[in-house]
């Protein structure tokens, strides 16, 4: 009988620090998460220095109550991952050290996972990959579309020419007088107006897959202005929900047109934006009637959570591929030639 195979999964990216054990790449032994939005969120977005001393405050606890947990000890483990990139150079160099340190110690493999993988390997605790498939990535810093023909093989065929949609939300949440992080509030106040205001959509050149969100970001500011201006009266309901119309239709038109373009089998949503309801449910209705089957994650694997990194630091120990202790963070690292 083949061995079960325990990877370990360091995450530190940004504002979560987060410890998980997976096992065989795709059952959750473990998944702990501690958040930092409390503290971030009087100043109205991730504080990099902040975020940094948190980490450094909260991996050894997180890493033993992630042992503790499984009921495991370092000697079960076979494999250390943890996210080398991309992400805030600060908070990155927390994991990756502790990563380093965890492997030296304890004569582990050690393995760099690719942030953006992570997100898109999250799926694959839900149901195994079928290839060729298509994965729609919305975060805060990335909106792409990812076609994979193979485990570990990722072509970007789409990406986000200035704002992430995750961005776009933030912003037109701080227009708004919401508090951080905005995504959440903008989605709440949408389930409860009528997209009633004209707002742009950017489709961008024919045959494009690319995605543009500034100019809508800066269309809602303008709107706003301009009522104020006029003495109008514009309902914020109404208007987050037209503005998540807009984004909507550009994520779903476009991964819908790439399903059929690419012929694929599959289609993952992917980033902290998956947990968006509007979006989640608006997809659902889109590939009622499309042969491709669409795989959504829960919620509590949407957001950065460290049992991705370890779903897919799964696949790239099984591919024999190895990371040294000379791994430094990369905030820059290229999901196509990580």
């Amino acid at each position: 009988m083949k061995k079960d195979t325990f990877v370990l999964g360091i995450e530190t990216s940004c504002d979560e620090t987060a410890v998980a054990i997976i096992k065989n790449g795709t059952e959750i032994v473990t998944n702990i998460v501690s958040s930092q939005i409390e503290s971030h969120k009087r100043f109205g977005g991730v504080v990099p220095e902040i975020a940094s001393r948190h980490h450094v405050e909260q991996v050894t606890f997180v890493l033993e109550e992630a042992l503790q947990q499984g009921n495991m000890t370092m000697e079960d483990i076979d494999c250390i991952a943890v996210t080398e990139g991309p992400g805030l150079v600060g908070a990155l160099l927390i994991g990756v050290n502790a990563a380093k340190a965890l492997a030296f110690a304890h004569n582990k493999p050690l393995v760099g996972v690719h942030h953006i993988a992570g997100h898109i390997y999250a799926n694959r605790l839900v149901k195994e990959m079928i290839f060729p498939l298509l994965s729609l990535v919305v975060s805060g810093g990335h909106t792409e579309l990812v076609l994979m023909k193979e485990h570990g093989s990722f072509q970007v065929i789409g990406e986000t020419r200035d704002d992430a949609a995750g961005e776009a939300y933030d912003k037109v949440a701080r227009t708004l007088s919401l508090p951080y992080p905005g995504g959440p509030h903008i989605d709440r106040l949408a389930q409860e107006g009528q997209p009633t205001l004209d707002l742009p959509r950017a489709w961008l050149e024919e045959g494009s897959y690319d995605f543009s969100f500034s100019g809508l970001k800066s269309a809602v500011i303008n709107t706003l202005h301009n009522a104020k201006q006029k003495g109008d009266t514009i309902h914020p309901q109404d208007l987050a929900a037209s503005f998540q119309a807009s984004v909507i239709e550009v994520l779903v038109t476009k991964t819908l047109k790439a399903t059929k373009e690419y012929d694929v089998k599959q289609v993952l949503l992917a980033g902290g934006v998956a947990a968006n309801k509007g979006l989640r449910a608006s997809l659902d209705e889109a590939f009622n009637h499309v042969d491709a089957e669409l795989v959504i994650p829960p919620l509590s694997l949407c957001t950065d959570n460290a049992a991705m990194i370890a779903a897919a630091g799964t696949v790239l120990f099984e591919q024999g591929k190895r990371g040294s202790m000379d791994m430094n963070a990369n905030p820059g690292l290229d999901i196509e030639n990580f």
